[in-house]
């Protein structure tokens, strides 16, 4: 199959077919671009995986857009791009033109009370999954507790805590994590 098609599709299959949305299809992605296309590896995924939510905008695009360029350039990530986007667009358009009429409708209502938690158990998995990718053990599990509780409890930005992460790490690296003939 054509690459430019292969990639739109995986990524409209993707778009079209994730609740939830920006982490909760994490999993998914992971499976299509990993484990089945091998298109990037677990190590380029979690890389791609960090910059896509430390960057503006929408989560899957980031990450389609990184994964097409990988595959094929500009071109690729463009229709890569336009994969992860079409099929929620065309959706949204569909609610939008049709949901007056169906929202004060309780079997509707339940339904998306019912969708909730399953939202909330697909967000929660690329939870673990990065946690395992990324090695977090009991040393540096410390940073993403302190890093929930600052955001949940004392409303500190997620800005923030990325500017944090980002300048503690690269502290770490220049000085605490070479071997010691080359620290600076």
């Amino acid at each position: 199959m054509n690459i430019y098609l292969d990639c739109f599709l995986s990524f409209a299959k993707i778009g079209a077919f994730t609740i939830g949305g920006g982490y909760a299809m994490i999993p998914v992605v992971h499976k299509e671009v990993v484990e089945k296309k091998k298109w990037v590896t677990e190590e380029e995924f979690v890389d791609m995986l960090s910059v896509a939510q430390a960057i503006p905008g929408a989560w899957a695009v980031n990450i389609a857009t990184f994964i097409g360029y990988k595959l094929r350039k500009n071109k690729g990530s463009l229709i890569a791009a336009l994969g992860a986007i079409l099929p929620s667009f065309l959706i949204i358009l569909l609610i939008a033109m049709f949901f007056t009429q169906f929202q004060d409708n309780v079997w509707v209502n339940k339904a998306f009370k019912a969708i909730r938690p399953a939202v909330v158990a697909l967000i929660a998995v690329p939870v673990f999954t990065t946690a395992r990718q990324v090695k977090i053990n009991a040393k540096t599990i410390i940073i993403p507790i302190a890093a929930a509780i600052l955001i949940s409890l004392f409303g500190v930005s997620p800005v923030y805590i990325i500017l944090i992460a980002g300048i503690g790490g690269l502290i770490y690296g220049c000085f605490f994590d070479q071997p010691k003939k080359n620290r600076v």
